[in-house]
């Protein structure tokens, strides 16, 4: 749903400008500012409240708070699609352009907020160290008898909110050879059924609830989400949003000095309220207007770029279905789906300024890499002394075939008076 412009047509009269948010891009490269109207309602009154008072990105407190809500309601309010049952679980990483991006300053503040809402919750289900599959699912774990008779009484309560300051080490972890983790985290996102296979001590967990931040610089992304992990549908699970500090405070924000009771009176109610729901519907506007962008949502494109959005249409109604609750409303309305959609499209358009110029396959992104240093294009000979002769015509076929797919090159017949040479040029 590049640029978004069917949606930003959609919701031109909706649009609010809030000039109480600051949103920082300095750069033409920079994913464009965020539509303010993903700043709606409570998600936008807590960003406010909280916003002066940090460096840190707007966008990294909004989708912080969205993905702390949906964990803390539990996984009885959820959407249907078909068959499937969609609870409210999002996967968020906040991927910062340098070390110094304050990225994790706006988690401490947003779990801050939630902490007396749910005194259980905040002390024992929210936690750290994400390295293995089989340590996911012992913390949500279903009941067992264990070796010898042993009873494992289980955790009763299914919420998780696993928060890594360091999520190249949980990317790490998930490329190590039979290391499940990416398994059974795909396995949370989709079902919360989760499930290891170990022989002398199976360990399996039923409706968890699992929610995940993560803090992550460019750099590190790139190098450490290997090209399995974008195609066996890890990435599409996960929200990436690019994030910079917002502003300079050498003394440090006042926000402890805030009466900051009523806005946690008010998540207070909204959760409450959350935790009564069961299944979210879309009211007749909201239906309308997703028809019209479904098929946008829906059409995918090929490549490292599309392989890591294929889960947008699940994505914005996860997002659509917080909005919804954090209003304190059964349905999906419009302004909910306009602030999914606004902010799905910043999640877009971080992943597309992260991976720009990727394709996910190396004979392609090498020969694409080329194409850079040669304005005049490369023939098929080029091309094969770029890799000494060692990929077969039918390799590289593969990857120019992939490389037109995402109208990253054209392919022309040049007449030589005799047998006719392909040149292979960047499309501009």
């Amino acid at each position: 749903m590049e640029n978004f412009n069917l949606a930003e047509a959609l919701y031109e009269d909706t649009k609010v400008r809030d000039e109480t948010i600051t949103i920082k891009n300095d750069s033409a490269l920079w994913p464009a500012p965020i539509n303010y109207i993903a700043f709606q309602g409570l998600p936008g009154a807590i960003v406010k409240a909280i916003e002066p008072h940090t460096e840190s990105d707007p966008i990294a407190i909004l989708i912080q708070t969205m993905t702390v809500f949906g964990n803390i309601i539990g996984t009885k309010p959820h959407f249907r699609v078909e068959a499937d049952k969609h609870s409210l679980r999002l996967f968020s990483v906040i991927v910062g352009a340098t070390s110094k991006a304050r990225k994790g300053t706006s988690g401490g503040i947003v779990t801050r907020l939630f902490e007396d809402i749910d005194d259980e919750w905040s002390r024992n289900r929210v936690k750290s160290g994400l390295s293995s599959g089989e340590g996911l699912t012992y913390h949500v774990r279903n009941p067992s008898v264990g070796f010898r008779g042993q009873d494992d009484p289980g955790i009763l309560d299914k919420r998780l909110l696993v928060i890594e300051s360091e999520f190249a080490s949980v990317l790490k972890s998930a490329s190590r050879e039979g290391n499940i983790l990416s398994a059974t985290i795909r396995q949370a996102w989709d079902s919360g059924n989760l499930s290891t296979l170990t022989k002398n001590n199976p360990v399996n967990a039923t409706d968890a609830h699992i929610s995940i931040i993560g803090h992550i610089t460019q750099d590190e992304l790139k190098r450490y989400l290997s090209q399995i992990e974008v195609f066996n549908g890890l990435a599409n699970r996960f929200l990436w949003i690019c994030v910079k500090r917002s502003k300079v405070l050498p003394e440090g924000g006042r926000i402890h000095e805030m009466d900051l009771k009523p806005l946690t009176d008010k998540i207070r109610d909204a959760v409450e309220f959350a935790k009564s729901v069961d299944e979210i519907k879309r009211d007749a506007e909201a239906r309308n207007i997703w028809e019209e962008v479904y098929y946008t949502l829906s059409e995918g494109e090929p490549g490292l770029i599309g392989a890591v959005l294929s889960r947008s249409e699940a994505q914005v109604m996860r997002l659509a279905c917080i909005y919804a609750l954090m209003d304190c409303s059964r349905v999906i309305r419009k302004e909910h789906l306009y602030a999914a959609l606004a902010l799905w499209d910043f999640a877009e358009a971080s992943v597309r300024y992260i991976f720009k110029g990727k394709t996910g396959d190396d004979v392609a992104d090498k020969i694409y890499a080329a194409l850079h240093e040669s304005p005049t294009g490369l023939t098929r000979t080029d091309i094969s002394n770029l890799f000494d002769r060692h990929q077969s015509r039918e390799r590289i076929d593969e990857a120019l075939e992939l490389l037109r797919q995402c109208k990253r090159v054209n392919i022309a017949h040049q007449n030589t008076g005799g047998r006719p040479i392909e040149r292979i040029t960047r499309d501009a």
